[in-house]
């Protein structure tokens, strides 16, 4: 159903004409007189995104911070989803970002209060942001922990009640359990081998409540950049299924801090294999009455599984990254084509148990699809081919992951041949206005592009210290900057380098700081915005974060953010001419001016960005002293 559009259209002028002469009447005269700032910059960039609208092509919109992107994007995006019938989507970079968005004080309710319009903004999120209440009743009869008892508790009535759905409402989003750590909630989110088709549940489930009403959207959808690739990946396969896709048809999709994007087209396209799960699902439907032959490939599957594993974690590579290299000898290589074998043959049995009935159809479909699943990532594996792999420990739970490698030719054909308008919005997309870097990573082509300076005067509310320390004493520095009772965000390279920071702070310290993954994250912003917290410790907020005025006031860099040796960037590595220079460098500069433009984010704000660098991090002092809108004080 189409909405009226926000200005009158004539026979006279075509829409992108009256779009362009409304985008300038908004900005110049309407916002304006409501209290909004005039940014010339603003106005540019929406100015450029009509024209990529007009002219259906990608724009690489760069725009310093304090340029209004959001407001920018946000009016071609209104009016051009009402003239098409069809929703825009904006892809934020995580799930964080999506409620940073729609937050209360937000630019899309500033907006919408400011022009009187009715704006129609749903949220989509991953599906792991949602509880699955087949996990939820498994984990309540495997641990008797207060926290599943708490879910239990707060689940709507219509859950598990008898009674009419007509009065169903949604629940079950991480955001409605900020108390519970990312480790709990991942004991009763959704998980990929789940069968959501066959679960007597679905009806009743918070994740398909959800999924419905924003299907239903005809404004705006928001979702984060690592749910949308997984869209892009499974449209035709859910189709083919009869499933309907992730996302519905949008009329253009605005990738707000967009340079990410690469990073989530890979993961989307990996494929995992767990240690334990081949045998908890395996273990489920070994029932009594199972035939003898299904029974015996099921023991000797489990038996090569572990060995799969034992051999390894024997020849993985020891070092504190999150994804290890893997050596591919002989042996891993033989054992792993007998586990294909051996899965081959169990799904041909499994054809057999389905028609006597003995083993739960819910069960039985759950093994199906994952060891379908299963054949694929391991086929992959032990084939020559040019798919990068390793071996990483998510929450203790050893697991192989394989990605093809060819990210850039299935985005080329998936997304950007789609013919519809495509917006990267960021601060960063260019290294020295030259946005090939980003455009070669993710196979574009052919693009438009512009760069547009923040309009704050850094000089007058920002300063830039860099400092030069051994790596074991940061912690004390951070304890020396801490003490004057700054709001002040420490970002960190990585999780392990977090972690390592958190061992080396002091007890009483660390009563006054949060640490991303001990809660959930939007929960810990808010408190930090609010002042419950001085110290807001994170590997992930490098970008998106939006707190103003006197609620941050200090960034400290701790680590710079080099790219990790692991085997993802090792391939890009092994492509490029110069891995240092064509990787490694741009990489790091694109994350560092993101993290410490956390800082300034309006007009009113100011304070001082600290860089902790250590002997390795001072031998790229020239190339980080042009980066900064102000001079370096190098101490």
């Amino acid at each position: 159903m189409k909405r009226r559009m926000p200005f009158p259209l004539s026979k006279e002028k075509s829409f992108y004409d009256s779009l362009n002469d409304w985008i300038g009447d908004t900005l110049y005269d309407d916002l304006t007189e409501k209290g909004f700032e005039c940014r010339d910059e603003q106005i540019f960039m929406a100015f450029q995104i009509e024209k990529a609208l007009k002219e259906k092509k990608v724009l690489f919109a760069e725009a310093g911070v304090g340029t209004g992107k959001t407001i920018a994007y946000l009016l071609p995006a209104i009016a051009y989803a009402r003239y098409t019938g069809k929703p825009a989507l904006i892809s934020c970079a995580d799930e964080t970002l999506i409620e940073q968005l729609v937050k209360e004080d937000g630019d899309i309710r500033k907006i919408s209060d400011a022009l009187n319009l009715d704006i129609d903004v749903r949220l989509a999120k991953a599906r792991n942001q949602y509880l699955c209440l087949k996990r939820l009743d498994e984990a309540s009869n495997r641990m008797d922990e207060e926290y599943i008892e708490d879910i239990e508790v707060s689940l709507p009535d219509f859950v598990y009640g008898s009674g009419s759905l007509q009065s169903i409402s949604p629940y079950g989003e991480r955001s409605d359990y900020p108390d519970l750590s990312d480790e709990e909630w991942n004991t009763v989110n959704f998980h990929p081998i789940q069968q959501c088709l066959a679960c007597d549940l679905r009806n009743r489930c918070g994740q398909t409540i959800h999924r419905n009403h924003y299907r239903e959207a005809i404004e705006i959808i928001i979702c984060s950049h690592d749910f949308y690739m997984e869209h892009i990946w499974t449209k035709d396969s859910r189709e083919r299924q009869g499933q309907l896709p992730l996302l519905p048809e949008v009329s253009m999709v605005v990738f707000d801090e967009g340079h990410l994007l690469e990073y989530s087209a890979q993961r989307a396209l990996t494929y995992e294999v767990q240690n334990s799960t081949l045998l908890n699902l395996l273990e489920r439907i070994m029932v009594n009455d199972i035939r003898e032959p299904t029974l015996r490939l099921m023991e000797y599957l489990i038996e090569t599984h572990a060995e799969f594993f034992d051999l390894l974690s024997t020849h993985a590579e020891q070092s504190e990254n999150e994804r290890k290299a893997i050596e591919k000898v002989t042996d891993i290589i033989e054992v792993g084509k007998k586990a294909v074998e051996l899965s081959t043959s169990l799904l041909e049995e499994f054809v057999f148990e389905g028609e006597l009935y003995i083993i739960p159809e819910y069960e039985l479909k759950m093994v199906e699809e994952y060891l379908d699943q299963y054949i694929y990532s391991m086929t992959l594996f032990v084939t020559e081919n040019d798919a990068v792999d390793w071996i990483e420990e998510p929450e203790g739970e050893l697991t192989l992951v394989v990605m093809p490698r060819l990210v850039t030719d299935i985005l080329r054909e998936k997304l950007f041949s789609s013919r519809i308008p495509i917006v990267f919005s960021s601060a960063t997309l260019s290294v020295q206005e030259d946005f090939s870097y980003l455009a070669d990573g993710l196979g574009i082509q052919e693009f438009l592009s512009f760069s547009v300076e923040s309009p704050f005067d850094y000089d007058e509310v920002m300063e830039v210290h860099a400092h030069d320390f051994a790596e074991n004493e940061k912690a004390n520095k951070v304890v020396e900057l801490m003490e004057d009772g700054q709001q002040t965000l420490i970002l960190f390279k990585s999780e392990f380098a977090m972690n390592q920071f958190r061992e080396r702070i002091p007890s009483d310290f660390q009563s006054r700081m949060a640490f991303e993954g001990e809660r959930e994250l939007s929960s810990i912003i808010k408190e930090f915005q609010q002042k419950q917290i001085q110290v807001l410790c994170s590997f992930k907020l490098w970008e998106g974060l939006d707190i103003p005025n006197d609620a941050l006031t200090q960034v400290i860099i701790h680590d710079l953010p080099f790219p990790p040796a692991d085997p993802l960037f090792e391939a890009r590595r092994h492509h490029a001419t110069d891995a240092f220079i064509e990787v490694d460098l741009p990489f790091m500069l694109l994350r560092l001016r993101q993290g410490a433009g956390r800082l300034i984010r309006t007009s009113a704000d100011s304070g001082t960005v600290h860089l902790l660098l250590d002997s390795i991090e001072q031998q790229v002092k020239n190339e980080i002293e042009g980066l900064f809108p102000v001079k370096v004080v190098f101490n």
